[in-house]
């Protein structure tokens, strides 16, 4: 499995009349990474087939399973659009549900990340660096984290009218 952890732009809290959700893109398509010893970029549809088969998907802090925030299907909804896979959390009523609301709430916690094997990439060369093209994947995770590989995510704590 491989990780990569992704600056949160606009990752929201949103409150509702049932709760809060956090919200935002753990993936971003067609950006590159930072520095992992290569640069890295997620095509569009990368995760399609994934999340159409219906990926078991969990949403964790800083990719720790003892740290659940959300699953597929219930508390954790994914969707793709021309951007990237857009996420909904319905963050748990606990001391790690209010902790991560609170600290994405107060802009400590602004990134995400995402766990995932490859099942078919490319190489090239851009600007001297080695890039590579994630075409096809599985989704396994998404995560809030502290640190970023991607600087084009977004998570926040916001109200769910405005998605209406």
């Amino acid at each position: 499995m491989e990780r990569r952890f992704i600056e949160a732009t606009n990752l929201e809290v949103r409150k509702t009349k049932d709760g809060r959700k956090l919200a935002g893109y753990a993936v971003r398509y067609g950006s590159l990474s930072e520095d992992l010893g290569f640069r890295e970029r997620i095509a569009p549809g990368a995760f399609a087939e994934s999340l159409a088969n219906g990926a078991d998907v969990r949403a964790l802090v800083d990719h720790d399973p003892s740290k659940i925030i959300g699953r597929t299907p219930g508390t954790l909804s994914l969707s793709e659009d021309q951007r990237g896979v857009h996420v909904v959390i319905d963050p748990p009523n606990t001391q790690v549900g209010n902790d991560v609301v609170t600290s994405v709430e107060r802009g400590d916690l602004r990134h995400m990340s995402f766990g995932f094997r490859v099942q078919d990439d490319s190489w090239s060369t851009e600007g001297g660096e080695s890039v590579r093209t994630v075409t096809k994947a599985e989704l396994l995770d998404v995560s809030v984290v502290a640190f970023a590989a991607y600087p084009d995510t977004s998570i926040a704590v916001r109200s769910m009218d405005r998605w209406k």
